[in-house]
Order: C-alpha cells, then sequence, then structure tokens
C-alpha cells in the first residue's frame, strides 16, 4: 500500500471477513488487468454480496440478543470496511500515486446519521471528501471511484467534495451542513486535515452561536412535527421523524453536543445534563427505538420509517411479545413504543432546563398557549408559600415541597390551572423524582381529590393541565385505573389515538362545545347550556373515565362502570351523581350505535332507546358526551351527517322522554326544516318548491342537512329540465378527505348492491351513503369515496370514470359480477387484523321488519356480497345502514320477505345467518368491491 492511506488499520466488523474479502478484490484486480470497467462490476458485485449477507448475519444477531443500538453499529461498522476497501482498492489499483503533493492529500468523513456511527439497513450513507484546497483530478478520481462503486452496489448515497475553508463558510450559512459537520467521523485519509476541520469548527462556528443553533434546532422540531403530526400518541407512528422518535433524541445529543462540546453520549452524565437514572434512561430510549427501526427495515426490505398496522404484529412477534388477558401481543408492544415516545419527551424537558440554567437559550414560554401572557419577576403565589412564579411559570420554592406535603403534587398544577401559568421544568424534574409520594393515603385524601376534581372540570385550559399531569406520571400514578391505559393501543384502524390521549381529547372538545365558538357541535352546545349544574362535573369525569376499563378481558363500558363506582365517592360526587356517572359511562356507546345503525323512523328503534335513558336530563347528557367521543376519534371522524343523526335521535326520542310520543312535535320539526329550504331557495317559483317538498318523505326532511338539501333539489331540478332517465355529479369534501358523488335513478330493489359493484368494479371504496327514495319512485343516492390523488385535476379524472361506471351499471351495461372478480383482492392495512365475523338476526327491533345485522373484517367487495346474497335469498331491503369503524364493517338490513312480512322460521333464519357468514370465509383469491370503507373513518351509510 503507498503511504497515502493514512490510518492504524483496515476496518474489523462482525458481519463479514474484511481480509479475505480484500484478498478477493486483490485477486480480481488481477483476473481484469486491462479490462476496468468489468473490473469495477465485479469489485462492485462481490462487495454488493458482502452487504446483502452483512445484513442477513445482523438481522440474525438482532433476533438473538435484541439489542437495536448494537445492531446500527454493526451495520455502520460493516459500511465502514466495505467503503474502506473501495478506498483501498481504488488507490491501489485504479489510482495509484507513489508520491502525493500536498494539494492531493484527502479525508473521507462520515457526516449526518452515518457520521453517528449508528446506521439502519435502509439508511443513506453520507459522505463528505475533504480537501485542503481545492479539488484535484486525482481526488476527484478517488472520490468517483467509492461512489461509483457504492452506487453499483445499490446504495444510497449523499456526497459533497469542499476544501476546509469552503466547509466553514457554508457552516455559517446553512444549518443543516452546520448540524452534518457537528455528527463528522473521521473514516481515513489524512487525519490532519480532519482535525484541523474540527478545531476551526469549534473556533469559527460553534463559539458563542449556542442559543442560535439551539432556537434552530428546536424550530426546525417544531416544523417536522407540523408534517408527522403533533401527537406522540398517533397509533400508526414515524419512528423517526415522529414526536418522541429517534429524529427527537437525534435533537437533543445535536443540542447537547452543540453546547456542552459533549462526543459520546455517556459525556452527558459527566458534564450533569442527566443524572445516573436519567441516563440509563437515555439509553433504554435510543435502543429500543433503533431495536424498531432496524427490525422495519429488515421486514420491508425497505427504508420504512412509519410503524403501520401491517408490520406491527410482525416486530411484535420478533420483539419476544407474547398476549395477555385482554390484550394482544402487538397492542403490549405498541403500548411500550408509546411509553418510550413519552420518556424520549420528558428526556427533552430536562435538556431545556439544563440549558436554561446555562442561559443558553432565551427564557422561553415552553406552553405556546400562554406565550400571550407578558413576563412578569418571580414572586410567591398567594395561595401557597411552596411555589413562585417565574417569568410566567410555576416554580417549587424549595426542594423540599413535596415532600413536606405530597397535596402539593396535584395542587402545583391546580395553581398552575387558575392563574394561567406555564410549567417551570425544574418543578416537573422535581415532581417526577417525587411519584413515589402517590399512595393509597394521597389517593383517599379528600382534599387531593377535591383539588383533582376543580382541576377536571375547570374552565381554563383543562386538557393542557392535564395533559402535563399525565406526561409527568401524576394522572396514573393518582388514577391508578388511568394509568393501565397509559400509551395503550387499541389494535385497530378506527381510533387514531392511545386510549389516555383520546380522553385527554375527550376533556378539550367538551370544552370547546362548552365554550359554544364551534358551530360544528350545534346540539350539543344547546344541550350544554340546559343540563343541571351539578352535571357539568359529572359530564368531565363521564368522559375521562368512559374508556378506562379498555386492554381488560370484560366489556369495557360494564368495567368502566365500576370503576366510576368507586371514583365517584372519591371525587366527592353525591350518590346520585355517581350513579349518574357509572350509567353513564356503561351506556357511552349506545346513542352512536343506534344513531348509525338503526332506522330511527321505526317507532320500535326510538322506544328502545327511550328504555335505556329514561329521562330528558340523562339523554342530553349522552348526547353530549357521544358528541365528544366521536370527535375526539381522530381527524374527519366527525362530520355533519352525524351530527343531523344524532339531532335526529335525540328529536324523535325527546317527546316520549316529555310525556308520550308525539306526532306532533316530529311534523313541526318537518316544518320547520321545510321553512328554512323554502327561505334559501329563494330563484324557484313557491309552486315548484312545493312541489318538490312533497315529493319528499318526513324522514328526509329530518335527517339531511340544509345544504345538501338545496344541492339535491338543483340537481334533480336540472336532470329532469334536461330529460335524462339517471344521472350523476361529483364534488369533493376538502375536509373529510373524500370525493363525493351524486345519483338520481329510479328506484329498485337491487339498487343499493349495483351501485356497491359498479363502485367495486371501478376500485372505489365506499366511506359512506346516503340513499333515499322520493314519493314518485325516484332513488336520491349521495355516495362518498375515499380520494384517491392529491390534486383535484386528476380526482376529477378519476371522479367521472366512476360515475361512468355506476350508470352502466344501473342501466345494466355491465357484468358487474365479472368485473369485480377480476379487480382482485383489495390491498394494504386491512390484511394485518383479525375479526370474527358475527351475524344476527332480531325481530325485536322493529314491528315491521326483520332487522340483520353482520359485522366483520371490512374489505373490498364485501358490501355487494352481502346485499347480492340477501337478494339471492329472496329478501327485499327495505333500508340498509352500512357503518364502518376502522378495520369491521358493521352493516345492519331492515328486510322482509317477497309478501312483506317478517322472517321468523328458525330454519330459515339459520340459513341467512350461514349465507351472510359465506363472504367472510377464507378464500385464495377475493372479488374486490366498493363495499371496502375508507381506513379509519368511522363512517355510516343510511339507505331508506
Amino acid at each position: 500500500m503507498s503511504a497515502l492511506i493514512d490510518r492504524p488499520s483496515r476496518p474489523a466488523s462482525e458481519l463479514f471477513d474484511v481480509a479475505a474479502v480484500a484478498a478477493d478484490l486483490d485477486r480480481l484486480a488481477h483476473e481484469h488487468t486491462g479490462h476496468e470497467r468489468e473490473l469495477r462490476t465485479a469489485v462492485a458485485q462481490r462487495l454488493k454480496q458482502v452487504v446483502t449477507e452483512g445484513r442477513a448475519r445482523a438481522e440474525q444477531l438482532l433476533l438473538t440478543d435484541r439489542h437495536g443500538r448494537r445492531c446500527a453499529e454493526r451495520l455502520c461498522d460493516m459500511q465502514d470496511a466495505v467503503i474502506a476497501l473501495l478506498y483501498e482498492f481504488a488507490a491501489t489499483h485504479l489510482y495509484p500515486t507513489r508520491n502525493p503533493s500536498e494539494a492531493e492529500h484527502m479525508a473521507i468523513v462520515a457526516t449526518g446519521g452515518y457520521g453517528r456511527g449508528l446506521m439502519a439497513p435502509g439508511s443513506d450513507i453520507d459522505l463528505l471528501f475533504l480537501l485542503p484546497y481545492k479539488q484535484t483530478a486525482w481526488g476527484e478520481s478517488i472520490a468517483e471511484a467509492i461512489l461509483y462503486g457504492l452506487w453499483d452496489m445499490g446504495l444510497k448515497v449523499g456526497h459533497a467534495t469542499r476544501s476546509i475553508d469552503e466547509c466553514i463558510r457554508q457552516a455559517k450559512a446553512d444549518m443543516t451542513i452546520r448540524t452534518a459537520i457537528l455528527e463528522a467521523r473521521f473514516l481515513f485519509g489524512e487525519q490532519s486535515l480532519f482535525d484541523e476541520m474540527t478545531e476551526r469548527f469549534d473556533r469559527q462556528v460553534v463559539q458563542n452561536t449556542g442559543p442560535e443553533f439551539v432556537a434552530a434546532k428546536l424550530a426546525e422540531r417544531e416544523e417536522r412535527l407540523k408534517r408527522v403530526g403533533q401527537s406522540r400518541y398517533l397509533v400508526e407512528p414515524n419512528v423517526k421523524d415522529g414526536k418522541g422518535g429517534l429524529r427527537d433524541l437525534h435533537t437533543l445529543f445535536w443540542i447537547a453536543k452543540y453546547v456542552y462540546r459533549v462526543r459520546r453520549p455517556e459525556e452527558l452524565l459527566e458534564r450533569g445534563v442527566f443524572d445516573r437514572q436519567e441516563y440509563r434512561l437515555f439509553q433504554r430510549c435510543e435502543d429500543f427505538l433503533w431495536s424498531v427501526r432496524c427490525h422495519m427495515h429488515f421486514v420491508t426490505g425497505r427504508s420504512e420509517e412509519r410503524l403501520s398496522f401491517d408490520i406491527q404484529r410482525d416486530l411484535a412477534v420478533r420483539l419476544g411479545y407474547t398476549e395477555h388477558p385482554g390484550m394482544q401481543d402487538v397492542e403490549r408492544f405498541m403500548k411500550h413504543y408509546f411509553l418510550i415516545a413519552k420518556d424520549v419527551g420528558d428526556l427533552t424537558a430536562i435538556l431545556c432546563a439544563g440549558l436554561e440554567s446555562r442561559h443558553q437559550k432565551d427564557v422561553p414560554m415552553l406552553n405556546r398557549f400562554v406565550a400571550r401572557l407578558r413576563p412578569r419577576p418571580q414572586r410567591t403565589l398567594r395561595e401557597s408559600d411552596d411555589f413562585i412564579s417565574d417569568n410566567n411559570r410555576i416554580n417549587i420554592a424549595d426542594p423540599d415541597v413535596f415532600q413536606r406535603d405530597p397535596k402539593n403534587l396535584i395542587r402545583i398544577f391546580h395553581l398552575a390551572q387558575k392563574h394561567g401559568l406555564a410549567f417551570h421544568p425544574d418543578a416537573m424534574r422535581a415532581v417526577t423524582r417525587s411519584l413515589r409520594l402517590i399512595d393509597k393515603h394521597l389517593r383517599a385524601d379528600p382534599e387531593a381529590n377535591r383539588l383533582f376534581l376543580e382541576i377536571l372540570s375547570g374552565r381554563n385550559d383543562t386538557e393542557i393541565v392535564l395533559r402535563r399531569m399525565n406526561e409527568v406520571g401524576v394522572l396514573g400514578r393518582f388514577v391508578p385505573d388511568f394509568g393501565r391505559v397509559v400509551s395503550m393501543m387499541q389494535f385497530n384502524m378506527y381510533h387514531h389515538f392511545t386510549v389516555d390521549e383520546h380522553l385527554l381529547r375527550c376533556i378539550g372538545v367538551l370544552a370547546e362545545i362548552e365554550s359554544g365558538h364551534n358551530e360544528e357541535y350545534g346540539l350539543a352546545t344547546e344541550l350544554m347550556r340546559t343540563i343541571q349544574p351539578e352535571h357539568r362535573a359529572v359530564l368531565y369525569v363521564a368522559l375521562f373515565l368512559h374508556d378506562i376499563a379498555k386492554g381488560r378481558p370484560e366489556d369495557h363500558s360494564q368495567a368502566g362502570a365500576k370503576i366510576a363506582r368507586n371514583l365517584g365517592p372519591r371525587f366527592g360526587l353525591s350518590a346520585a351523581d355517581t350513579d349518574t356517572l357509572a350509567w353513564l359511562v356503561e351506556y357511552h356507546l349506545v346513542m352512536s350505535t343506534i344513531a348509525q345503525s338503526r332506522d330511527l323512523s321505526d317507532r320500535r328503534t326510538i322506544e328502545n332507546f327511550v328504555q335505556i335513558v329514561q329521562s330528558l336530563e340523562r339523554m342530553k347528557l349522552l348526547t353530549i358526551l357521544t358528541t365528544a367521543d366521536i370527535k375526539a376519534v381522530g381527524p374527519g371522524v366527525w362530520n355533519s351527517w352525524k351530527a343531523q343523526l344524532l339531532r335526529a335521535l335525540y328529536y324523535e326520542a325527546e317527546p316520549a322522554l316529555t310525556g308520550g310520543f308525539s306526532e306532533v312535535n316530529r311534523a313541526q320539526r318537518v316544518a320547520a326544516a321545510q321553512a328554512q329550504f323554502r327561505a334559501e331557495l329563494t330563484e324557484w317559483p313557491a309552486e315548484e318548491v312545493d312541489r318538490y317538498i312533497g315529493r319528499h318523505y318526513p324522514a328526509y326532511w329530518l335527517k339531511v342537512d340544509l345544504a345538501a338539501q338545496l344541492g339535491h333539489a338543483r340537481f334533480v331540478h336540472d336532470t329532469e329540465a334536461a330529460g335524462l332517465p339517471l344521472a350523476t355529479r361529483w364534488g369533493f369534501d376538502e375536509s373529510r378527505g373524500v370525493t363525493v358523488l351524486t345519483v338520481l335513478a329510479p328506484d329498485h330493489p337491487w339498487l343499493l348492491s349495483v351501485i356497491a359493484g359498479a363502485c367495486a368494479a371501478a376500485g372505489a371504496n365506499i366511506v359512506d351513503a346516503q340513499i333515499y327514495t322520493t314519493t314518485d319512485g325516484l332513488a336520491l343516492d349521495t355516495i362518498s369515496i375515499s380520494r384517491e390523488f392529491e390534486r383535484d385535476e386528476d380526482e376529477t379524472r378519476r371522479a367521472a370514470r366512476v360515475t361512468d361506471t355506476i350508470e352502466k351499471g344501473l342501466r345494466n351495461e355491465l357484468k358487474l359480477p365479472d368485473m369485480v372478480a377480476k379487480r382482485g383482492a383489495g390491498k394494504g392495512r386491512i390484511r394485518a387484523f383479525r375479526i370474527e365475523p358475527e351475524v344476527s338476526v332480531n325481530n325485536q327491533w322493529s314491528h315491521r321488519y326483520t332487522v340483520v345485522e353482520v359485522s366483520g373484517l371490512d374489505r373490498p367487495g364485501l358490501l355487494y356480497e352481502l346485499t347480492t346474497t340477501l337478494s339471492k335469498l329472496n329478501l327485499n331491503i327495505t333500508s340498509a345502514h352500512v357503518a364502518t369503524f376502522g378495520e369491521r364493517a358493521v352493516d345492519v338490513f331492515y328486510v322482509t320477505d317477497l309478501m312483506g312480512a317478517r322472517i321468523t322460521s328458525p330454519t330459515r333464519i339459520a340459513a341467512i345467518k350461514r349465507a351472510l357468514l359465506q363472504p367472510f370465509a377464507p378464500r385464495p383469491e377475493r372479488a374486490a368491491g366498493a363495499g371496502s370503507r375508507d381506513d379509519a373513518t368511522g363512517d355510516a351509510a343510511v339507505v331508506g
């Protein structure tokens, strides 16, 4: 070897024999002498084989020892060795030089993530070719040989070739380049060049710029979280860039490295940034997140950073999680993930506190919600000498505050809420270290419980304060049943957040309903003003507890009611209020279920609902709770259609709860809706408006909102003016991310099946459907399908294709069964789930119809198959209620036989159940269809 290669020894690797591969490359050089192109190809192929086999070896070691960081180190060491072999090969066999000039010296430096010395299987490689002055022909040739070799191996490589002066100048101007150089790691070449760059970088770039760097990195973090989701409790988190993920740990270490000038994580302990326990937590978080990320790359075979449903179960098995009563293996794994994400947040807060004490960044308003408050000097709070206000943040007056009075662990949050103060990181660190003081005595203390109830039902920033209590561990310790659901995810596509995050969001939604500032809550806001004053606190507690028994073997509603009966008296509620609380928790799903899956114009539906709620006050409370619960599930789940269904159910039941079932009340509401319609449709003659109103049944005016009514009227008018027997149109609902199709066609028994099949044939997934018949025999359908394209132009072309297929299907121009079969099985995340299908046939839910309820794993083609099966059974579908809750389909059909009678024969009922279970039976290939509902929408369809 020439003197050019200035390194102590060739890098070693656990994953392959470096010396043996070096010998192979020498052999190839001799075999291909004079044939450089063939030689380069042979070398790339040999090294590609090395990397493939090395990754397989790394995967086996990870499965054995389960050390994620060690796996990332092994992969990085392997990459170092491969690049060293390429460098050595190029300098020895391709571009040898005996006496390099000073200008021909070079250092090869790893930067960015690769510079940290940690790599996932799919990580990029970032290289800096560092030169003393400008580029030379020799240096360019060496760099090209290495880069082309890596590219020919199929690796992703980012690179730069710069002099030291260029590095310093660009690092001053660009924060991304500054961060990359901050993590620079010498690989081989001229060590003195690297040392000079590092020394100048510290002196000319880093010195006295700590606050600037910290502010830039925290702003960058905020921007990143806006892109991937602000909550660390999203059920499909981004392991690299999500909140509480690896990038947050990297940001933490970048800041520490820049401000404290540490090179290794263990120096954080030496510099007093973390104590020993916190440093061990840092190590556990890093090791776990690297384990997850490496496994994700191995399982998917690509650089996949989103922990999606379809790989969560595979990772749970690989990481050794097992099923426990009430919790699947995958749910236990994801709970651990979210606890780790929470720990990463704690470590970030600790670092911020340390920085503040060093005055490396401006005294912040860490809680942006109180940033509007003007900083004020330090002062003692009048209610307690144990706490001070320090620049609008609550802090402890001395280190013994919590030891002296454990109630202060609750009082600090009560005072912060009362005075609108943010939380000082030192105070939160002290709280975390004092959690052992929250014991059975404090939990039974009347004063502590009074303070907690006032926090929970407070009128200022309740959700924010409760979230801080949860983040530092107080909430789970003070209410152990809540602690059981902290970071618990439910392995389904309906819930967007963990259970605890959902409960806290419910509190935030309830506060928004109470404020009256958001019109979308409509009825709930009106009712909030009319409930009995003592029930306000009951409602907040009920929302806090309604899902608290998730993850237990028994039904969570009934188990939650038991918990509520125990906690009500502890929180200071009266016996009557505790009874109401327990009732709300036990029946919190009833109103949503009935509204979305029952015929609200059927008197028996209302009678059954009234038997459950029993009083107008309880129905008011349940309506408000249901609204908040649905809204807090996730974006797009609450919509005007669901609001209209809840409103319809409430007003149908109200007369029965206030003196008997009254058709007068219903008629008044229909008349009011029609009057509102008349007032808006000013461009039509009064006679034409009256004729149009007469074409709709009363249920239409109660279930459809005004904007949709007006749109329907104009659509029907234009269609009939054009003399068309059927017509379609489309539009976009940006808030829900769906494309809305409207269909006007002659009504017939197979209508729903044909529409579902036509959508299936066009590859469209139905999100919800509202199909109403007119008195003159037409069906007016509003079908929402999941959007496929981001650009409106592309989605418009797709919508035209779907509506064309629907029209052809309705004209009987298509062979729908064949077309549906050709679509093949649906793709995607639904395959990751297992749901036992159920079919019930019930004659107690309606006086006139047999009600068939089918639930099971949703998939393309399901709705089409179910409706086709019912038709083949010689059943008439008089109304249908199609609901999806993520991957679970819950479809309810009101049917009669061909003579219009209910189905009462046990033999026939058994035959119906068997036939409707068939679409769920495993098959090698499933037919696709529009019966598939969009991911995690929880939307409903009503046909009637």
